[in-house]
């Protein structure tokens, strides 16, 4: 070949890698994101949702209109909201990023897309990350911002993970509210001219008042199955921003990250500041199926050990408090071991030394066992456990301390406090949170979990949690001109030891309790198996907080438990039978103290266990089909899980609200093979005599268009109720 034909040769390679570099199409086995990424020009933002054909693709690359950046800078059009903000040196506050390269990295289960936009003057480059998985229709987004000056930091004052534009139309907003003991409550709202901002500014947990996930109906109020929903979960467990501006466009601007309030980070000269990572999907299957995307993620790629199924627990908080005694923990554990369960949780109040922890004003960080409490310690717990069969886990509150105790009297310096201001403090009026951004307070609290597990590796949970948010603000670690960057290294420093922990101890069954459900988030589970959904246990309220919470996470990180009646926070008395139905609804587990059941209600629970341990599988790595919201205020409530075969499916159906002769609406099922003929019938049963339908055969269309009627009251009026509840389980013939 002569020298002129390998001059052309080369010449239309690189015009065609140049062609191609300008299109640039990120999919999953049905997802479709469709970027224009011309050399030197701003990245643009071309289409996302239901999967293209090619021709398709082509079609919507050359009509629709690429107006929007898909990673919008602040500085040469300020009048919009950008993702990205920055101050140089100089005092430059504008930025001016244009592609300069594109390229893809593929492994077995997923491709990596990084785009690589730079500063047309200053040495600042932002990578632009999408990962697309080829087994589930999730595509995760963050960015790599460099600062690659060689001696000047640079203030980045906004920093998202990630922008999306979502047409205008009929669009309406599903998030999660709430507070303490009312968590994940869903708010349902169609999107208006303005700016709607959901954030967080606890500093330690986030998913108490609100949630760093949302879906957006396309097609009006979302429905449970059908329509087009887009979801989107911000990876991140610190404070989060986010931002939906509907301005005078033809659009909806979509923005999630960080809380840059109070947080301005200043980019030291060659460093490089990564964003956490956006989850998208989109689902024609309505909510419910945004959901299903969600959870199989979650369950494949993000959650801790979530290829396992989840124990059955007792777990001794609402049954004894902090008044832990040696004798009553061997009585509990014999209990649940009675009744079927695999694993005994001792709660708070098991340590202190020079300070007891009598009530909740002490001992924090003190992680020494009270011998008055348990003469035998650890060990003669974990021993009793075993001769018993079941596991044995216990409670820590790692980050915190109180100030009386001895390691604020050795360590006070450790504390996040603001310099010449007084502690502020929380629970017990002695509460501290220690500065995590400290690699010795990191190091501490990875020795205690170390230290626990050397001396006893028998131990199969521990119980995290976290009572109290950072009330003000300052490091005794962090330098003067780095104290905004207290909330950011706090959560770098908390991520540092759950990774340490996690590579020593893998196999560790470790729960994510922040008074309640404050560490619901997809930043906290890699490190986590399972989160407490509330300190709130009573079933009714439970329906809609785990109705919520079943928006973004899987039923197998949703610890659910058995509760006294009257509950302990609400008063409300609820039918054993009924409490039982909403636990097995998620990871089941029990609150209580057994002593003070009778042998009939002891029994009742131990018949659901067996139940439980039969559909246990369906409910914790199924499907999750949602079919009437309690937030319909119909008067009841219903769901169900299908197995990944179409082979098993179980129905939960549940009254929430009593009225005389009121009637409720017929349920049709959803999920199944219409084909199949699956035999239904009832688990945790209570009435005198079998319903109608149970043990017969009906065909999955049948159960799909027309359902079964479901009766309002038990036939045995001595354990009639206002509120009655069902599960049945169906099991193809």
């Amino acid at each position: 070949m002569n020298l002129l034909r390998k001059l052309s040769l080369i010449a239309c390679i690189a015009t065609a890698a140049t062609v191609m570099a300008q299109n640039v199409e990120i999919t999953t086995p049905g997802m479709s994101m469709l970027l224009q990424a011309k050399q030197g020009e701003n990245l643009k933002f071309i289409y996302f949702g239901n999967k293209l054909a090619a021709a398709d693709a082509e079609v919507v690359r050359a009509t629709e209109d690429a107006r929007y950046d898909a990673y919008p800078a602040y500085g040469l059009d300020c009048s919009r909201e950008a993702a990205l903000a920055a101050t140089f040196a100089d005092g430059n506050m504008s930025l001016d990023l244009k592609v300069a390269d594109v390229a893809t990295e593929t492994a077995a289960d997923f491709s990596i897309t990084r785009i690589t936009l730079r500063d047309k003057v200053y040495p600042f480059t932002v990578a632009v990350c999408y990962k697309a998985y080829s087994t589930v229709d999730m595509i995760e987004t963050w960015t790599e911002i460099i600062n690659g000056d060689k001696k000047k930091p640079v203030t980045l004052r906004k920093f998202a993970s990630g922008y999306l534009p979502i047409r205008r139309g009929t669009v309406w907003l599903s998030s999660l509210y709430g507070q303490w003991a009312n968590e994940a409550r869903l708010c349902e709202e169609p999107l208006e001219p303005g700016m709607k901002v959901i954030k967080n500014k606890d500093g330690v947990r986030n998913s108490h008042t609100a949630h760093a996930e949302v879906m957006f109906s396309l097609d009006g109020k979302a429905q449970e199955n059908v329509g087009r929903v887009i979801g989107a979960a911000l990876c991140y467990s610190g404070n989060y921003r986010l931002a939906i501006d509907t301005d005078e466009s033809d659009w909806h601007h979509f923005f999630a990250g960080i809380n840059e309030d109070n947080s301005e980070y200043h980019l030291r000269a060659g460093e490089t500041f990564a964003t956490p990572a956006l989850a998208l999907t989109f689902s024609n299957e309505g909510a419910s199926g945004a959901s299903r995307n969600f959870h199989k993620w979650g369950r494949k790629y993000k959650l801790a050990n979530g290829d396992k199924l989840r124990k059955i627990l007792l777990n001794s908080w609402e049954g004894v408090y902090l008044d832990i005694k040696e004798a009553e923990m061997h009585q509990m554990m014999a209990d649940i071991a009675s009744m079927g369960g695999e694993l005994f949780v001792m709660d708070d109040g098991w340590f202190g030394d020079k300070y007891r922890r009598i009530k909740d004003n002490s001992s924090l960080g003190d992680w020494v066992v009270d011998k008055n409490k348990l003469p035998n310690g650890i060990g003669g717990l974990l021993a009793e456990a075993k001769k018993l069969g079941i596991k044995f886990g216990i409670w820590y509150e790692p980050e915190m301390s109180n100030t009386v105790s001895e390691l604020f009297e050795a360590h006070p310096d450790w504390v996040i406090k603001a310099p010449k201001r007084d502690l502020q403090l929380g629970r017990g009026g002695t509460q501290v949170v220690l500065d995590l951004a400290n690699p010795k307070v990191q190091d501490f609290i990875f020795d205690m979990i170390d230290d626990l597990m050397t001396k006893y590796p028998e131990i199969d949970y521990v119980k995290w949690d976290a009572n109290m948010e950072i009330k003000n603000h300052g490091s005794n670690y962090l330098t003067a001109d780095n104290q905004s960057h207290l909330y950011i290294e706090y959560h770098r420093g908390f991520e540092s030891v759950c990774k340490r922990i996690r590579a020593k101890y893998p196999e560790l069954t470790i729960q994510a309790c922040a008074s309640g459900g404050g560490r619901a988030n997809w930043g906290v589970l890699p490190y986590f198996d399972e989160f407490w959904v509330s300190d709130n246990t009573d079933a009714l309220q439970r329906v809609y907080m785990q109705w919520g919470t079943s928006y973004f996470f899987p039923a197998i990180a949703m610890a659910s438990h058995i509760s006294a009646s009257p509950n302990h926070t609400t008063a409300r008395i609820v039918p054993l039978k009924y409490r039982c139905d909403v636990a097995m609804s998620a990871r089941l587990g029990m609150e209580i103290q057994p002593k003070n059941m009778s042998d009939a209600e002891k029994d009742l629970c131990r018949r659901a266990i067996a139940d439980y341990k039969t559909i246990r599988p369906i409910v914790q790595m199924g499907d999750l089909y949602r079919l009437i919201s309690p937030y319909d205020h119909l008067g009841m409530a219903s769901l169900m899980y299908v197995d990944e075969s179409k082979q098993k499916a179980v129905f939960f159906w549940w009254k929430t609200e009593h009225f005389y002769n009121q009637h409720f609406p017929r349920v049709t099922m959803a999920g199944l093979d219409p084909a199949k003929s699956y035999r239904v019938r009832e688990l945790n049963r209570i009435d005198e005599k079998p319903l109608k339908w149970d043990g017969k055969v009906f065909t999955g269309e049948f159960l799909m268009t027309n359902g079964i009627e479901i009766p309002y009251n038990y036939s045995d009026w001595q354990n009639g109720c206002d509120l009655s509840s069902h599960v049945i389980y169906l099991e193809a013939q």
